[in-house]
């Protein structure tokens, strides 16, 4: 366990799901390697943000068989 204590950590995962309203800057992922920075977003371990509007997730396949989740931001003119 983390620290010493007797609960796992709950920080790490998913703040937001798909269709909900985020806001610039806002976090949407956190901790995770298996979610990928797509459209309007950036960042490697904690995605974030770049403009407002709602959020989508795509799966697309890499050129080796893998299959990888994308989280993009609709913004919120084209939305």
């Amino acid at each position: 366990m983390a620290g010493g204590k007797a609960t796992p950590k709950k920080d790490r995962g998913t703040k937001v799901s798909g269709g909900q309203v985020v806001k610039t800057g806002q976090i949407l992922v956190r901790g995770f390697s298996h979610y990928k920075a797509g459209i309007n977003t950036k960042g490697v371990g904690t995605i974030m943000a770049l403009c407002s509007g709602k959020i989508a997730f795509s799966r697309k396949k890499t050129p080796h068989g893998k299959m990888r989740t994308f989280v993009n931001v609709i913004p919120a003119g084209k939305a």
